[in-house]
């Protein structure tokens, strides 16, 4: 091997045109398939990936056979690296099916007390196995926010805190409180310092006339401190916030044609009597609009 090195070009370029013609010889003798063992398919395979131009030498053998041998041992390998190598062990069909009975049997018995009853009769299984193979039961799906709406209507009353600024450039809060059974107006207040106490107190107010809601549907606002929660369930209402920046939730209160959300009616007013004043005609729209819903 190590005479080829030193050997002139001419001479390698010689013999090589030489075995070639042998091989053509060969080739017309033998039959039109020939048969190669495992190690000549390596050795094609190797030699294809480490030098891709041999193909244009081949002869007995079709480049795409030894492309397709190629392949085929990169798949050959990557199955032999990815093979599994043990694990759990397989739990039996007749344990399985024990597993099952047991949980559909005593639907309050969860895996830790099945997995104990499997221990005293001798079958060794993990906890775990036993979740795995014990029958799922599906509750009733839970309603959406939608659904609660439309189903506890007559008893919702959603509430929101807005700004309405003033021509001496202050800033006035209104509270405004509305039924969802037929969208009517509450109670409404105007403050210029909206705590926690006043709007405890509003909401007071609000169910003083009439019954009070079930449910309260509100912003999460931080004027609505823990005076105002605690008042709340002692008028026994239930507090229900929306969800953080998701003011649809919260539709009625917070919909367009309000004073305060943007394509409404922008108020400015002069002081706490003119705020109650534009509030009250709101609430005259209001009550005009739901008797033609």
């Amino acid at each position: 091997m190590l005479v080829l090195l030193f050997r002139s070009r001419a001479t390698l370029e010689a013999e090589i045109l030489i075995l070639r013609h042998q091989l053509n010889i060969q080739r017309r003798h033998l039959p039109k398939r020939l048969t190669f063992s495992a190690m000549d398919r390596l050795i094609f395979a190797g030699l294809y990936r480490l030098v891709p131009s041999i193909l244009n030498a081949l002869t007995i053998v079709k480049p795409e056979t030894v492309v397709r041998w190629h392949r085929a041992g990169f798949r050959s390998y990557w199955c032999w690296k990815s093979r599994p190598r043990g694990g759990r062990p397989i739990v039996p069909p007749e344990i399985r099916r024990l597993i099952r009975e047991m949980s559909i049997a005593n639907p309050l018995w969860g895996a830790p007390r099945i997995h104990g009853e499997l221990l005293k009769l001798g079958i060794e299984i993990g906890q775990t196995s036993v979740a795995k193979y014990m029958a799922r039961r599906r509750g009733p799906p839970s309603q959406g926010w939608k659904t609660f709406l439309c189903n506890h209507a007559n008893g919702i009353a959603a509430m929101d805190l807005f700004v309405v600024p003033t021509i001496s450039f202050r800033l006035l809060y209104g509270l405004l409180i509305m039924g969802h059974g037929r969208r009517q107006i509450l109670w409404f207040g105007v403050t210029a310092h909206p705590t926690a106490e006043w709007i405890a107190n509003q909401i007071t107010e609000a169910c003083g006339w009439e019954q009070a809601p079930r449910y309260l549907i509100r912003d999460r606002d931080r004027a609505y401190g823990e005076v105002f929660i605690r008042r709340m369930r002692s008028i026994g209402i239930r507090d229900r916030p929306t969800s953080p920046r998701s003011p649809w939730q919260n539709g009625y209160a917070e919909r367009p044609g309000d004073p305060h959300t943007p394509g409404g009616t922008h108020t400015q007013s002069s002081g706490d009597g003119w705020t109650k004043i534009c509030l009250s005609l709101h609430g005259v729209r209001e009550r005009i609009r739901t008797q033609h819903l």
